[in-house]
């Protein structure tokens, strides 16, 4: 009885193909735009986590001034080279710590220049940052000690100055004075601000201060935790000590902030979900309004074939599976909306995902959500239609014209 009903409705839906299609073209762009939102969302995410995870793995950002992002305030005192060595030493749980100084100069090789940002820090920077080298080594302790004229260059520097010829052992030069390149980054690509990690020269710390800067100030000091530490009692600690070596008193503010990027991947996350979710509701919108165009064509269906209906009625059909028939039609044509709707939206997905550059994520769960939801905006608003028709009188019916 079932399987006929089901005939029936299939074979009226396909005797108006291009109006059928047109009827559940507002639930294919309902389903897709919600799948493909989402799917894209997940992937945005996921990208988001792995570009700030490769700043470094539980990596506290200690930086002058109160503010964490853009800069700390010109009042604020900078740190030293010796802020690091007590970190290091009196607080537990600390994996590494490295002083860090930045320039941003314009560096020579070959007969090119680019301008790039030169870091000036020790041997625990590469760690702290999760880098690895490509090519070469990194600096021995006497180069660290006394400044030496070496250094190491990211992917970018590399390819700009030095092309397809080997970098290792070649001079660079930085302002006044050349190092030679002792090493070469393995390529990270674009931080999650957008910048790219891949174009720096690293120097010793020393080398930056002296041939560089022409100072002992540190702008930031990187601070690795190790695993399963406390992160909320490590930054108590760390505090603590920031504020007896920077000399203040209990009622002051901290003149310093630290930045944890794990809260900042979590934060980050947390937002792009939010948007994801809203972005999702407001394409459901869509799904509602083809929901509504099913119903209009429906119930022109039942006009049309009003001395059909009267007929089945007149020589027995019951109400109830006139009403299955409709009914089962226009859960037919929301369905089929869903399943071509989650085809584009793979589609769509995998494209969009490959332009934007982040990860497509295949979920299981979402396109089963929007195609029973699809399927259940056909019962929504085909209810109506197919109540309509099973309640026509068989007499009147069959007098329509």
């Amino acid at each position: 009885m079932l399987l006929n009903t089901l005939m029936l409705a299939l074979r009226s839906i396909r005797r108006n193909l291009l109006r059928s299609f047109l009827t559940i073209l507002g639930i294919v762009i309902g389903v897709s735009a919600v799948i493909t939102m989402v799917t894209l969302g997940k992937g945005a995410t996921q990208a988001v986590q792995q570009q700030i995870s490769s700043l470094g793995s539980n990596l506290l950002m200690v930086r002058p001034g109160q503010r964490q992002f853009g800069g700390g305030g010109s009042s604020a005192p900078a740190f030293k080279e010796a802020d690091a060595e007590a970190i290091a030493a009196q607080i537990g749980g600390v994996a590494a710590v490295a002083p860090e100084g930045r320039a941003s100069v314009t560096v020579v090789a070959n007969g090119r220049n680019w301008a790039s940002s030169v870091t000036g820090s020790s041997n625990a920077w590469f760690s702290t940052g999760n880098w690895k080298l490509a090519q070469g080594r990194l600096f021995d302790e006497a180069e660290q000690l006394a400044g030496g004229a070496v250094c190491i260059i990211g992917e970018t520097v590399r390819r700009e100055l030095y092309g397809s010829t080997p970098a290792l052992g070649e001079q660079l030069r930085i302002k006044t004075f050349s190092c030679t390149v002792v090493g070469v980054l393995a390529s990270k690509g674009q931080a999650a601000m957008g910048n790219d990690q891949d174009d720096v020269v690293v120097l010793p710390l020393h080398t930056l201060q002296r041939r560089v800067t022409g100072n002992q100030r540190v702008a930031t000091l990187l601070v690795s935790m190790q695993d399963g530490s406390d992160s909320a009692r490590l930054k108590a600690s760390l505090s603590q000590l920031l504020r007896e070596r920077r000399k203040l008193a209990a009622g002051d503010d901290d003149n310093f902030n630290v930045l944890d990027t794990q809260q900042l991947a979590e934060t980050i996350s947390g937002t792009t979900q939010v948007m994801t979710t809203l972005l999702g509701a407001v394409a459901a919108v869509s799904l509602l309004v083809g929901g509504i165009g099913i119903m209009n064509i429906m119930l022109v269906s039942v006009t049309e074939r009003t001395r059909e209906i009267g007929l089945r009625l007149a020589i027995g059909a019951l109400e109830r599976e006139v009403l299955m028939q409709f009914l089962i039609e226009a859960v037919a044509l929301a369905a089929l909306g869903g399943l071509i709707g989650i085809v584009f939206a793979t589609l769509a997905s995998i494209g969009l995902a490959s332009l934007m550059h982040v990860p497509y994520l295949f979920d299981a769960r979402i396109n089963i959500v929007a195609f029973l939801f699809s399927a259940g905006i056909g019962v929504l608003f085909g209810y109506f239609p197919a109540r309509r028709a099973a309640q026509l009188d068989p007499i009147e019916a069959l007098r329509h014209e």
